[in-house]
């Protein structure tokens, strides 16, 4: 009898087991579904909002409170502006950068939730660097000010490859890249990240002039393009 009775608390606990493994199944079945979105709209969402974010960054550099009266007045405050504008142009060709990769790596024929929230939270990143960029123009003093900015850099291409890779093994993506297009999409990403640490200490600890290396990103890019096709 009381054989009898611990087996039947087994099956009970078992079925129990069952029920759970069969909703956690569920739910990521669920979850993982596509999703009836045309992902023609996802891809005209992001545009919007890069093209948003790129004229935003103009807007960060803010005319004098007071009417400038004279010339030196307004050569001294163009020269105040400097900074600012250098890094509204670095900025302004990172986001221009991630926008070239985006629309040359992310081209997919279909999506669900997971992919849908990377690629949100990707464009999160990128909606926030007009302000990373106007403290790092304002407040380079403070080394806060460029590890928010780094780290608004770094969260963006992180958000990237992580986009690229559920979109390649889920088969989201309108063309299978091969071994080589995936290990060359990688590679350029780390470099990017490896850059952006570099130019944050560089910045802070030795001139604030550094953060113009950012600049290289697209040089960088066209130079490991070319390699890739003439190696390909």
């Amino acid at each position: 009898h009381d054989s009898k009775s611990r087996i039947r608390k087994k099956t009970r606990k078992y079925k129990k087991i069952d029920k759970k493994l069969s909703f956690y199944q569920k739910f990521k079945l669920g979850l993982e579904s596509d999703i009836d979105i045309d992902p023609g709209r996802l891809m005209g969402l992001t545009d919007g909002i890069f093209g948003m974010v790129m004229t935003l960054l103009v807007f960060g550099i803010a005319l004098p409170e007071l009417q400038i009266a004279n010339y030196s007045d307004f050569v001294t405050f163009m020269s105040t502006l400097t900074p600012t504008i250098g890094v509204t142009i670095v900025s302004f060709v990172l986001i221009s950068s991630f926008w070239i990769y985006h629309h040359e790596f992310i081209k997919v024929k279909r999506l669900n939730i997971p992919y849908l929230w990377i690629n949100i939270l990707f464009l999160i990143c990128i909606s926030f660097i007009p302000f990373t960029t106007s403290l790092i123009g304002n407040y380079s003093q403070f080394f806060l000010s460029e590890a928010i900015f780094g780290l608004d850099i770094f969260l963006t291409i992180m958000f990237f490859l992580l986009m690229y890779h559920y979109a390649d093994s889920r088969k989201f993506l309108e063309e299978i890249p091969s071994k080589e297009e995936k290990r060359y999409v990688i590679h350029t990403f780390l470099i990017l990240m490896v850059l952006t640490v570099i130019v944050n200490l560089l910045d802070f600890n030795v001139s604030n002039k550094f953060i113009y290396l950012f600049l290289l990103v697209p040089v960088i890019s066209t130079v490991r393009d070319i390699r890739f096709k003439i190696e390909s």
